[in-house]
């Protein structure tokens, strides 16, 4: 619905058209390669393919096509992957309408736009901690599963596994995989 709703209100705008509503991250890449937009706005949450992950694969695959995120999720960390990820826009869903138009014209025409208070708060964060590798195993256990599962999951022995879990944990200041897992999501980590 959300969706829906920001499409037609940016079909409004005289200078903007909007040329395609997917919801499924997999969908992304794909669609954009055919369709080549200059503009793509992505959530960070979605089924298939992450919105971070699309925005990784449209910054190699159509570098031409400059990525905002628009989210709910306004935390440092997922502000910090984002722009690591090749997105040059970053903004929350709470703000105005009108705000997101101008939003899309600047990053169209090259500036890179950020939520000022969550700049701030992400230029007063540390960077995520965690190595690739130690996200993948904590994001791979948030669901509860047992250290084969994720061996099996990840393509990787157990006893990697367990290194991987043991130093995220170490690493957050956890006591276990699922709390490391917990305070990860919660910063933005994941």
């Amino acid at each position: 619905m959300m969706r829906g709703a920001l499409a037609v209100l940016l079909d409004l705008e005289e200078d903007l058209e909007v040329v395609a509503q997917l919801a499924d991250g997999a969908e992304i890449v794909p669609t954009a390669l055919r369709l080549r937009p200059d503009v793509a706005l992505l959530d960070i949450e979605l089924p298939g393919l992450s919105g971070l992950d699309a925005a990784a694969a449209l910054a190699r695959e159509l570098p031409s096509c400059r990525v905002v995120i628009v989210t709910t999720f306004g935390r440092p960390g997922y502000l910090q992957r984002a722009m690591a990820a090749g997105a040059v826009g970053f903004l929350v869903k709470d703000g105005p309408v009108e705000g997101l138009a101008e939003a899309i014209r600047q990053v169209a025409s090259g500036a890179t736009v950020i939520d000022p208070e969550l700049a701030g708060q992400a230029l007063r964060t540390p960077p995520s901690p965690l190595t690739p590798r130690e996200r993948d195993a904590l994001a791979a256990a948030e669901d509860g599963a047992t250290v084969a599962d994720i061996a099996g999951r990840l393509h990787l022995s157990e006893s990697t596994v367990r290194n991987y879990l043991s130093d995220a944990i170490g690493k957050t200041g956890t006591r276990n995989k699922t709390e490391a897992a917990r305070h990860a999501r919660r910063h933005g980590w994941l």
